[in-house]
């Protein structure tokens, strides 16, 4: 299947260092002059690459009204509760900290990064998770607000509607759980089609923040930090704490991130992808199209997005299932952040 992909995208050079590129319209977590410590001012202010990129994120994870509440407090599951993913990688030593399914602690991002720094692992989730934030001084706290009690109560009210099950009993595509296996059948086979009651992906659904940040002195970084799909079964974990799918870095190479139905987009390991075809000689348009691209030709029903930036600064975008993709753009070109935008085909 030929998929073709219409990218627009401006490229810089090197001098364009520091640059940070954002998925979607955040220009809260990378422009000067915020009330938050943010990318561009870290940068400034001689603040590490990693450094950056976990202030860019945390504007969100502290901010959730600036990111359309896809990021810290916000989207419930299918009890109501609120849980967080999020993932710092270091370029250039490849150490990875990410946390998933992380309950009653706001800050997912600074979290992600007590992992890689005070432990051996990559990735803590859970209850787990939530202790270990616990004990490195981070203050527990309710994630759900107002508005997310709302939106679980007329989920509910509406038969639960969209869900992400399936060969289930009672019929998930009429009626809310709790469910069991259908036991006098076979389950349905295999298939890239997804459910006719599953969540749609769109900017109000899987909008995930995902960062790439390159220093002045080329050092990059990249991560993501999300709530994740609404009305998600409860322990989901999402694309976004995965190393090589929510976000990846090669300090030889440069940066990506994804954003979309993450179920699906982990499948492909697509930050990676792109990173990796960065490597082989293509230019961030042509390693973000490639990457999105994978997914559509298994999965047309998927809707994503993928960035990309070399270790020089420049970058690309390509996206598939909307519209349009936005993203953000910040280097030392500009006094504040720039959207531009990349036009999605569909099949």
């Amino acid at each position: 299947m030929f998929i073709a992909l219409l990218v627009l995208v401006n490229i810089w050079s090197s001098d364009a260092l520091p640059s940070i590129l954002t998925t979607w319209e955040y220009p809260e977590a990378s422009d000067i002059g915020q009330s938050d410590i943010t990318s561009f001012d870290t940068l400034l202010g001689g603040g590490s690459h990693i450094d950056a990129l976990v202030d860019g994120c945390d504007v969100c994870d502290r901010h959730p009204e600036l990111c359309r509440f896809s990021v810290g407090p916000g989207r419930p599951n299918e009890e109501g509760e609120t849980t967080l993913d999020a993932m710092i990688m270091d370029g250039m030593t490849h150490a990875v900290g990410a946390v998933g399914c992380l309950k009653r602690v706001q800050q997912a991002a600074r979290v992600a990064r007590a992992v890689m720094d005070h432990t051996a692992h990559s990735l803590l989730v859970g209850e787990d998770a939530t202790q270990f934030a616990l004990n490195m001084g981070f203050n527990e706290t309710n994630l759900e607000t107002d508005e997310s009690i709302a939106n679980h109560e007329e989920w509910v009210e509406g038969n639960c509607q969209p869900n992400s099950w399936k060969d289930v009993l009672p019929n998930p595509t009429e009626n809310c759980g709790p469910y069991s296996p259908v036991s006098d059948e076979l389950p349905s086979p295999p298939t890239s089609q997804l459910p006719s009651n599953f969540f749609s992906s769109s900017a109000d659904n899987h909008d995930t923040i995902g960062m790439v940040v390159i220093d002045d002195g080329g050092r990059v970084a990249a991560g993501t930090s999300t709530n994740g799909l609404a009305f998600k079964i409860p322990g989901r974990v999402g694309d976004s704490p995965i190393p090589g799918s929510g976000a990846y870095a090669d300090g030889a190479i440069g940066g990506a991130a994804a954003t979309g139905n993450g179920d699906v987009m982990m499948r492909f390991v697509p930050s990676f992808a792109a990173v990796a075809a960065m490597g082989e000689g293509l230019t961030p348009t042509e390693a973000a199209e490639q990457a999105v691209a994978a997914i559509a030709a298994k999965y047309p029903e998927f809707s994503g997005a993928v960035i990309a930036m070399n270790k020089d600064g420049a970058y690309g975008a390509a996206c598939y299932g909307y519209e349009i993709f936005p993203f953000t753009v910040r280097d030392e070109h500009d006094d504040e952040s720039r959207f531009e935008y990349v036009d999605c085909i569909t099949l």
